[in-house]
């Protein structure tokens, strides 16, 4: 069989580059900073140039205005006369004037002949005309005064010139501007590879298998730092799970091994047994039992998922929690009073909340169970709510038993984790671990600590908040 190599583009590597997170973000930069030099360029031209020719457009309106009244005074003489006197004041030789008849005979100015690019009355124009032999380049503005024409203008070769070198200035300037974005474009790029380096390696020595690795911290506290934070997080949390993960294998294969083998020690006594049927039922019913008792763990198990995985999130809808906790209670209450204890009730006429109704009703369940195991006969449990500011609920269950120790309320949330008080009672370890998971779903937290602080049978304090800002036990 032929394999045909493939064969490698070779504009794959600036095609990539040019794709690069980095290389846009540079070219935004150099983009924002060539409009704020072009932004400036503009700003300065208008007040530098263009403050040049409204100064000489406002000098020549003003000419033309004082012209005007001088024709409606004395007439065309006075006019002739006035533009003698400005001829003799300019000193700087700028002022250009010529003033014909109805003719086109010239009277007055310092022009031989009427320039022919020139427009009519009251319009302006820029060309070159021939003053004293000396082409230069002037603007013009024309009046008409009843049959005379007066031309009045300006030399402007002066300012044409700085108008040239101001030109030839911000074009150089346009093209420093244009070498520094690109500069600045790659130091940028490289800042931001070099700032991204750092969570790209850890993310692909997370790829390979190295669940160790973490984000480092440069101490900025930028934006940088605080997503590097965020990743290591939920590498932490990763972790966490992974371990929670190959902790429930452990116990599964532990904790399952024992009925699984007492089944089967069971019905391979029966089978080699002499054929009682009395011992083969006995043999069933127990075998029947621990398959129960397994199904119960992977059921259990289930929920944990389903609630740590958020997949009843769906299920969410408003709800009245003071009735579901009455209902618990009151399922309980047969158990109770087959151990003599009592179940005191101390709740409100209402707590509305939005959660999974089922998943609520078995994590006070789970806890109330927990409270008549460890609670001696004659005592009480005390079932109470409340609510709490920012919209949250609160759910204690507090009994009258031995109570758990400080490590024993550390370990709680594990699954399988069973207290040495424990041991004797039935259970698999798992009830808690679902009222964390219920908890977490519902934004809140597990609260364990003693009902009686100080005394010989503490007892044990379990407050489920729901709808706060925890997510955890303590």
């Amino acid at each position: 069989m032929l394999t045909v190599p493939q064969s490698t583009n070779a504009w794959d590597p600036l095609l990539r580059f040019l794709r690069g997170a980095s290389f846009r973000f540079a070219l935004l930069f150099a983009g924002v900073y060539s409009a704020a030099t072009i932004l400036f360029a503009l700003i300065l031209w208008f007040a530098t140039a263009g403050s040049l020719d409204r100064q000489t457009d406002a000098a020549l309106r003003t000419d033309a205005f004082g012209l005007t009244e001088r024709w409606r005074e004395a007439g065309p003489s006075a006019v002739a006369e006035a533009i003698s006197e400005r001829l003799a004041a300019d000193v700087e030789n700028h002022a250009i004037y010529l003033m014909t008849d109805a003719d086109g005979r010239r009277v007055a100015g310092n022009l031989d002949r009427w320039p022919p690019d020139t427009a009519g009355d009251g319009e302006w124009a820029a060309t070159a005309v021939a003053r004293e032999g000396v082409q230069v380049e002037a603007r013009l503005y024309t009046i008409g005064l009843d049959g005379y024409r007066v031309l009045i203008g300006r030399d402007v070769d002066e300012k044409q010139r700085l108008r040239d070198l101001l030109a030839e200035g911000i074009a150089w300037s346009a093209m420093a501007a244009a070498v520094i974005a690109l500069l600045g474009a790659a130091v940028l790029r490289r800042a931001l590879e070099h700032r991204l380096r750092p969570a790209s390696q850890t993310a692909r020595a997370i790829a390979a298998g190295d669940l160790s690795r973490r984000v480092p911290n440069s101490g900025r506290d930028d934006e940088f730092d605080r997503l590097g934070e965020s990743m290591n997080a939920m590498l932490d949390r990763i972790d966490r799970l992974m371990e929670g993960i190959r902790g429930v294998s452990d116990s599964i294969a532990h904790d399952l091994r024992t009925p699984i083998a007492r089944a089967r020690a069971k019905l391979e006594e029966a089978q080699a047994g002499t054929g009682d049927a009395e011992a083969l039922r006995a043999a069933m019913e127990q075998g029947i039992t621990d398959l129960d008792n397994i199904s119960r763990v992977f059921e259990a198990l289930l929920r944990i998922a389903e609630a740590e995985a958020g997949a009843r999130r769906a299920a969410f809808a408003p709800l009245d929690l003071v009735p579901v906790l009455r209902d618990v209670a009151e399922f309980y209450g047969v158990v109770a009073e087959s151990r003599d204890q009592t179940i005191a009730l101390d709740l409100p006429e209402q707590l509305e909340l939005v959660g999974d109704r089922d998943l609520l009703a078995q994590a006070v369940g789970n806890l109330l169970d927990n409270a008549l195991k460890f609670t001696p006969a004659g005592g009480t449990v005390r079932l109470s709510a409340q609510a709490v500011p920012r919209d949250g609920v609160e759910v204690t269950i507090a009994d009258s038993g031995p109570g758990l120790s400080a490590e024993g309320r550390a370990r709680a949330g594990e699954r399988f984790f069973r207290a040495d008080a424990a041991r004797a009672t039935p259970g698999s370890g798992l009830g808690l671990s679902l009222v964390i998971a219920v908890a977490h779903l519902h934004s809140g937290e597990l609260v364990l600590d003693d009902a009686e602080p100080g005394a010989d049978q503490p007892g044990l304090r379990a407050t489920l908040r729901l709808g706060g800002p925890g997510a955890s036990i303590r």
